[in-house]
């Protein structure tokens, strides 16, 4: 279960001679699979729902104390997608910032200080699907984009964190579990080196579970000398929801400032 060669197909999927892509795995045999064989599944996530509706808990030790923010996931493929981020503060204001695509064009919103932003989506770098380039120097595309560098686009597009995080590590699969009613496969990693300056350490460990029906990620712990640090969980999943009208929907309310 355990690999020591790094992974390095996070771009490997080949389009249809149409140009759609279908998840190379469609699903994965009864049984622990090898963890090069789960990467391939989780890296074709997204691919095995039309939509998707998703709320991630995220709770963090900080140096203030503990710390909740919730996130709030609407997706249609292809290019359509919202994440409303809320972060649990005493009063009777919360702290909320929006984000909304349609595959063209970003918005986003901060409720506590009624900013806004319309801008282009960011162009990602060209040349990278060269079939010279190594495997590790290629990036997935997603059929759908959210926002870089956030746990939505962790959980739902797993593949560059598998190829750039995970498979630096010691990394394994310890078993199977059940998270909120979803059977899902567990993985560890040990010292991660591809990772925060704070957290390169030998003690730093990494936890996730993974959904066997979609290859979302469902769960992330990170623990630091045995101390947890972090434990960001899904609360709510639901591939191919029926999408209200207004899901996907958002106007600036009166009185926001545009920076751009």
């Amino acid at each position: 279960m355990t690999s020591t060669r790094l992974w390095d197909r996070a771009a490997a999927l080949p389009a249809l001679p149409d140009g759609r892509r279908r998840p190379q795995v469609a699903v994965l045999p009864a049984g622990l699979p090898i963890l090069d064989d789960l990467f391939d599944f989780m890296r074709d996530a997204e691919l095995r729902f039309a939509t998707l509706q998703m709320r991630i808990e995220d709770r963090t030790q900080t140096a203030r104390g503990p710390d909740l923010v919730s996130m709030e996931v609407v997706l249609r493929h292809p290019g359509d997608a919202k994440v409303t981020t809320t972060r649990q503060v005493d009063g009777p204001i919360g702290e909320y910032e929006v984000w909304i695509s349609d595959g063209e064009l970003v918005r986003t919103y901060s409720g506590i200080h009624k900013l806004g932003t319309q801008r282009p989506v960011r162009n990602r770098p060209r040349g990278l699907a060269d079939p010279d380039f190594p495997g590790s120097s290629q990036v997935y595309e997603p059929l759908t984009g959210l926002p870089f560098e956030t746990l939505p686009d962790t959980f739902v597009h797993p593949a560059g964190y598998c190829q750039n995080v995970l498979a630096t590590g010691r990394c394994r699969v310890s078993g199977t579990a059940l998270v909120i009613g979803r059977e899902a496969i567990l993985i560890e990693c040990d010292h991660p080196r591809t990772t925060e300056i704070a957290g390169d350490r030998p003690d730093h460990q990494l936890s996730l579970a993974v959904d066997r029906e979609t290859g979302v990620i469902l769960r992330l712990v990170e623990s630091i000398g045995g101390v947890e640090t972090r434990r960001a969980e899904v609360v709510d999943l639901a591939p191919d929801a029926q999408l209200q009208p207004s899901a996907l929907q958002f106007v600036f309310p009166s009185g926001t400032t545009m920076l751009y």
